[in-house]
């Protein structure tokens, strides 16, 4: 299989409120058709669809990685936005920096960096 394109779409019950959260909370970058946005040459797009309704009920079963530099100060800057987060640059035996957060609703979304030590 050779893919040409990487989207993850996240569905949700009120895709305005979502799809502003990434926006101006997060901070990610909109795509050309504001729908999703572009991240790391993948896009993640934000839809509605008839089947979801509520909070994610298995909230680590999908979970958004955004590898980032200088962890401490986006997590920083997303708590100041008020920004709840459930793990705090926790360390992996692999070298990676991971801090966790829920989007508003409910999945999971990790803020990693790499510090091979």
């Amino acid at each position: 299989m050779r893919v040409t394109s990487f989207n993850i779409i996240l569905n949700s019950e009120d895709r305005e409120r979502l799809y502003a959260f990434y926006r101006d909370v997060v901070g990610l970058t909109e795509n050309d058709r504001h729908d999703g946005f572009d991240v790391a040459g993948a896009q993640i797009l934000i839809d509605g669809h008839s089947e979801i309704a509520g909070p994610a009920k298995e909230p680590a079963r999908v979970i958004v990685d955004l590898f980032v530099e200088g962890i401490a100060a986006e997590q920083a800057r997303l708590e100041a936005q008020g920004v709840v987060f459930i793990r705090k640059q926790g360390k992996e035996f692999w070298g990676g920096i991971i801090s966790t957060f829920l989007d508003p609703d409910g999945n999971y979304v990790q803020l990693l960096e790499f510090r091979p030590e």
